[in-house]
Protein backbone atom coordinates (compact mmCIF):
# COMPACT_ATOMS: atom_id res chain seq x y z
CA UNK A 1 0.00 0.00 0.00
CA UNK A 2 0.97 2.92 -1.01
CA UNK A 3 -0.33 5.32 1.45
CA UNK A 4 -1.93 4.63 4.75
CA UNK A 5 -4.71 7.52 4.48
CA UNK A 6 -6.31 9.76 1.58
CA UNK A 7 -8.41 12.32 1.41
CA UNK A 8 -11.44 13.32 -0.95
CA UNK A 9 -12.55 16.42 -0.27
CA UNK A 10 -10.18 19.02 2.04
CA UNK A 11 -12.56 21.59 3.16
CA UNK A 12 -13.01 22.76 7.10
CA UNK A 13 -12.95 19.18 7.99
CA UNK A 14 -11.38 17.19 5.45
CA UNK A 15 -8.32 19.15 5.36
CA UNK A 16 -8.56 19.16 9.33
CA UNK A 17 -8.39 15.61 9.59
CA UNK A 18 -5.88 15.18 6.49
CA UNK A 19 -3.49 17.55 8.80
CA UNK A 20 -4.02 15.77 12.13
CA UNK A 21 -3.38 12.19 10.19
CA UNK A 22 -0.02 14.09 8.49
CA UNK A 23 0.85 15.03 12.18
CA UNK A 24 0.75 11.25 12.81
CA UNK A 25 1.78 9.18 10.56
CA UNK A 26 4.02 11.59 8.66
CA UNK A 27 3.34 13.46 5.03
CA UNK A 28 4.69 10.62 3.11
CA UNK A 29 1.92 8.69 4.31
CA UNK A 30 -0.92 10.57 3.06
CA UNK A 31 -2.73 11.57 0.04
CA UNK A 32 -4.98 14.33 -0.56
CA UNK A 33 -7.22 15.19 -3.40
CA UNK A 34 -10.09 18.09 -4.05
CA UNK A 35 -11.75 19.83 -6.64
CA UNK A 36 -10.20 23.15 -6.01
CA UNK A 37 -6.40 22.79 -6.27
CA UNK A 38 -5.42 25.43 -3.97
CA UNK A 39 -6.57 23.28 -0.53
CA UNK A 40 -4.58 20.46 -1.25
CA UNK A 41 -1.53 22.56 -2.14
CA UNK A 42 -1.63 24.78 1.28
CA UNK A 43 -1.39 21.05 3.10
CA UNK A 44 1.26 19.87 0.58
CA UNK A 45 3.71 22.93 1.74
CA UNK A 46 2.78 22.52 5.67
CA UNK A 47 3.36 18.80 5.72
CA UNK A 48 4.78 17.07 2.33
CA UNK A 49 1.30 14.86 1.26
CA UNK A 50 1.39 13.78 -2.33
CA UNK A 51 -1.67 15.57 -3.97
CA UNK A 52 -3.50 12.92 -5.80
CA UNK A 53 -6.72 12.41 -8.12
CA UNK A 54 -9.68 10.35 -7.57
CA UNK A 55 -8.19 7.61 -8.75
CA UNK A 56 -5.16 7.92 -6.98
CA UNK A 57 -6.74 7.85 -3.77
CA UNK A 58 -9.36 4.93 -4.52
CA UNK A 59 -6.62 2.90 -5.73
CA UNK A 60 -3.05 3.77 -3.80
CA UNK A 61 -4.60 4.53 -0.16
CA UNK A 62 -5.92 1.91 2.46
CA UNK A 63 -8.00 4.46 4.72
CA UNK A 64 -10.13 6.30 2.27
CA UNK A 65 -11.50 9.46 3.85
CA UNK A 66 -15.16 10.64 1.96
CA UNK A 67 -14.75 13.88 3.27
CA UNK A 68 -17.96 15.38 0.84
CA UNK A 69 -20.95 16.83 1.21
CA UNK A 70 -23.79 14.23 1.66
CA UNK A 71 -25.82 15.58 -1.49
CA UNK A 72 -22.65 14.52 -3.67
CA UNK A 73 -21.91 11.51 -2.02
CA UNK A 74 -22.98 9.58 -4.73
CA UNK A 75 -21.10 11.46 -7.05
CA UNK A 76 -18.01 10.37 -4.93
CA UNK A 77 -18.85 7.31 -5.18
CA UNK A 78 -19.76 6.01 -8.99
CA UNK A 79 -16.19 7.81 -9.12
CA UNK A 80 -14.08 5.53 -6.47
CA UNK A 81 -16.50 2.23 -7.11
CA UNK A 82 -14.89 0.77 -10.04
CA UNK A 83 -11.23 0.43 -8.51
CA UNK A 84 -12.65 -0.28 -5.09
CA UNK A 85 -14.19 -3.16 -6.62
CA UNK A 86 -11.17 -5.11 -7.11
CA UNK A 87 -9.69 -4.51 -4.16
CA UNK A 88 -9.74 -6.23 -0.37
CA UNK A 89 -7.53 -4.11 1.51
CA UNK A 90 -9.14 -0.94 2.11
CA UNK A 91 -11.42 0.99 4.91
CA UNK A 92 -13.92 3.23 3.40
CA UNK A 93 -14.08 5.87 5.80
CA UNK A 94 -17.23 8.30 6.00
CA UNK A 95 -17.87 11.90 7.87
CA UNK A 96 -21.14 12.79 5.86
CA UNK A 97 -24.13 13.50 8.31
CA UNK A 98 -27.21 11.55 7.81
CA UNK A 99 -25.62 8.54 5.60
CA UNK A 100 -25.75 5.47 7.68
CA UNK A 101 -23.17 2.16 7.19
CA UNK A 102 -25.81 0.74 5.21
CA UNK A 103 -26.60 3.32 2.51
CA UNK A 104 -23.00 3.13 1.88
CA UNK A 105 -23.24 -1.04 0.96
CA UNK A 106 -25.66 -0.53 -0.82
CA UNK A 107 -24.34 2.04 -2.96
CA UNK A 108 -21.68 0.14 -3.66
CA UNK A 109 -23.10 -3.29 -3.82
CA UNK A 110 -20.75 -5.28 -1.80
CA UNK A 111 -19.90 -5.36 2.21
CA UNK A 112 -16.69 -3.13 2.36
CA UNK A 113 -15.48 -2.37 5.54
CA UNK A 114 -16.49 1.08 6.80
CA UNK A 115 -15.86 3.36 9.53
CA UNK A 116 -18.19 6.33 10.18
CA UNK A 117 -16.84 9.51 12.06
CA UNK A 118 -18.56 12.31 13.05
CA UNK A 119 -16.13 14.89 13.91
CA UNK A 120 -16.30 18.47 14.63
CA UNK A 121 -14.10 21.65 13.72
CA UNK A 122 -11.79 22.07 16.96
CA UNK A 123 -10.17 18.99 15.18
CA UNK A 124 -8.02 21.42 13.75
CA UNK A 125 -6.71 22.77 16.99
CA UNK A 126 -6.35 19.41 18.30
CA UNK A 127 -9.31 19.72 20.55
CA UNK A 128 -11.91 18.07 18.73
CA UNK A 129 -14.60 15.35 19.47
CA UNK A 130 -14.34 12.34 17.04
CA UNK A 131 -17.90 10.18 17.68
CA UNK A 132 -16.79 6.82 15.58
CA UNK A 133 -18.69 3.59 14.42
CA UNK A 134 -17.92 0.85 12.16
CA UNK A 135 -19.33 -1.95 10.30
CA UNK A 136 -18.78 -5.31 11.82
CA UNK A 137 -16.10 -6.57 9.13
CA UNK A 138 -13.65 -3.52 11.21
CA UNK A 139 -11.06 -5.24 13.36
CA UNK A 140 -10.31 -4.11 16.52
CA UNK A 141 -6.58 -3.71 15.71
CA UNK A 142 -7.82 -1.62 12.82
CA UNK A 143 -9.88 0.44 15.29
CA UNK A 144 -6.61 0.62 17.16
CA UNK A 145 -4.80 1.62 13.84
CA UNK A 146 -7.72 4.55 13.03
CA UNK A 147 -7.93 5.97 16.70
CA UNK A 148 -3.93 5.87 16.45
CA UNK A 149 -4.14 8.21 13.25
CA UNK A 150 -6.47 10.44 14.38
CA UNK A 151 -4.97 11.38 17.80
CA UNK A 152 -3.30 14.47 17.27
CA UNK A 153 -7.42 15.57 16.35
CA UNK A 154 -8.56 15.14 20.04
CA UNK A 155 -11.20 12.93 21.50
CA UNK A 156 -12.41 10.01 19.84
CA UNK A 157 -15.06 8.34 21.24
CA UNK A 158 -17.13 4.62 19.87
CA UNK A 159 -20.87 4.86 19.54
CA UNK A 160 -23.32 3.12 18.73
CA UNK A 161 -24.73 3.93 14.99
CA UNK A 162 -28.30 4.52 16.31
CA UNK A 163 -26.62 7.24 18.74
CA UNK A 164 -24.12 8.75 16.40
CA UNK A 165 -26.81 11.62 15.08
CA UNK A 166 -27.72 12.79 18.20
CA UNK A 167 -24.14 12.96 19.56
CA UNK A 168 -23.26 15.09 16.76
CA UNK A 169 -26.02 17.47 17.24
CA UNK A 170 -23.99 18.07 20.34
CA UNK A 171 -20.39 17.89 19.46
CA UNK A 172 -20.60 18.45 15.61
CA UNK A 173 -23.46 21.11 15.70
CA UNK A 174 -22.30 22.57 19.01
CA UNK A 175 -19.40 24.48 18.30
CA UNK A 176 -21.24 27.09 16.28
CA UNK A 177 -24.24 27.55 19.46
CA UNK A 178 -20.79 28.07 21.50
CA UNK A 179 -19.71 30.70 18.86
CA UNK A 180 -22.47 32.27 19.65
CA UNK A 181 -22.64 31.81 22.95
CA UNK A 182 -18.63 33.44 23.48
CA UNK A 183 -19.76 36.54 20.89
CA UNK A 184 -22.83 37.13 23.15
CA UNK A 185 -20.50 37.28 26.26
CA UNK A 186 -17.93 39.57 24.71
CA UNK A 187 -20.67 42.16 22.91
CA UNK A 188 -21.71 42.21 26.86
CA UNK A 189 -18.47 42.80 28.31
CA UNK A 190 -18.44 45.53 25.21
CA UNK A 191 -20.98 47.00 26.36
CA UNK A 192 -19.90 47.13 30.36
CA UNK A 193 -16.40 49.00 28.69
CA UNK A 194 -14.30 46.12 28.07
CA UNK A 195 -11.60 46.63 25.01
CA UNK A 196 -13.46 43.84 21.92
CA UNK A 197 -10.22 42.06 22.04
CA UNK A 198 -9.81 41.74 25.70
CA UNK A 199 -13.80 40.45 26.01
CA UNK A 200 -13.09 38.18 22.88
CA UNK A 201 -9.83 36.76 25.22
CA UNK A 202 -11.31 36.63 28.13
CA UNK A 203 -14.96 34.53 26.73
CA UNK A 204 -12.64 32.15 24.93
CA UNK A 205 -10.61 31.55 28.08
CA UNK A 206 -13.63 31.28 30.45
CA UNK A 207 -15.17 28.85 27.70
CA UNK A 208 -11.77 26.61 27.59
CA UNK A 209 -11.26 26.48 31.81
CA UNK A 210 -15.40 25.14 31.73
CA UNK A 211 -14.94 22.47 29.67
CA UNK A 212 -12.12 21.37 30.90
CA UNK A 213 -13.19 21.73 34.36
CA UNK A 214 -16.16 19.32 33.30
CA UNK A 215 -13.78 16.78 31.67
CA UNK A 216 -11.58 16.58 34.72
CA UNK A 217 -13.40 17.05 37.55
CA UNK A 218 -16.07 14.29 37.06
CA UNK A 219 -18.60 16.64 38.56
CA UNK A 220 -21.66 17.14 36.22
CA UNK A 221 -22.12 20.74 35.20
CA UNK A 222 -24.74 21.32 37.42
CA UNK A 223 -22.64 21.07 40.74
CA UNK A 224 -19.91 23.26 38.72
CA UNK A 225 -22.61 25.96 38.01
CA UNK A 226 -23.71 25.90 41.69
CA UNK A 227 -20.28 26.20 43.06
CA UNK A 228 -19.52 29.37 41.16
CA UNK A 229 -23.06 30.55 42.36
CA UNK A 230 -22.75 32.19 45.74
CA UNK A 231 -25.48 33.04 47.86
CA UNK A 232 -27.21 36.40 47.00
CA UNK A 233 -24.48 36.86 44.46
CA UNK A 234 -23.58 38.61 41.27
CA UNK A 235 -23.72 34.74 39.56
CA UNK A 236 -26.90 33.58 40.52
CA UNK A 237 -28.29 36.74 39.52
CA UNK A 238 -27.01 36.54 36.14
CA UNK A 239 -28.26 32.81 36.22
CA UNK A 240 -31.65 33.82 37.20
CA UNK A 241 -31.97 36.41 34.05
CA UNK A 242 -30.87 33.46 31.21
CA UNK A 243 -33.65 31.56 33.08
CA UNK A 244 -36.26 34.42 32.68
CA UNK A 245 -35.34 34.75 28.79
CA UNK A 246 -35.59 30.61 28.44
CA UNK A 247 -31.80 30.01 28.16
CA UNK A 248 -31.57 26.42 28.53
CA UNK A 249 -34.69 25.59 26.34
CA UNK A 250 -33.53 27.47 23.53
CA UNK A 251 -30.11 25.37 23.73
CA UNK A 252 -32.68 22.25 23.84
CA UNK A 253 -33.95 23.55 20.93
CA UNK A 254 -30.94 24.29 19.18
CA UNK A 255 -29.99 20.93 19.67
CA UNK A 256 -33.11 18.65 18.62
CA UNK A 257 -33.37 21.42 15.71
CA UNK A 258 -30.02 20.12 14.18
CA UNK A 259 -31.10 16.65 15.20
CA UNK A 260 -34.26 16.16 13.39
CA UNK A 261 -32.72 17.98 10.09
CA UNK A 262 -30.16 15.36 10.46
CA UNK A 263 -32.57 13.18 9.93
CA UNK A 264 -34.53 14.78 7.00
CA UNK A 265 -31.60 14.30 5.07
CA UNK A 266 -31.82 10.20 5.12
CA UNK A 267 -35.23 10.70 3.30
Amino acid sequence: MKFTAGFIGCGNMGGALARCAAKALGGEKIAVCDNYPALTEAIRQEFGVYCADISGISSLCKYIFLGVKPQVMGNALDSIKPELISRNDFILVTMAAGLDIAYFRSYLGFDCPIIRIMPNTPCAVGEGMILCTASDNVSEETLDEFRSMMSAAGRIDMIAEKLIDAGSAVSGCGPAFAYIFAEALADAGVECGLPRKSAYEYAAQMMLGSAKMILESGSAPAVLKDSVCSPGGTTIAGVHALENDGFRASVMDAVVSAYEKTLKLKK
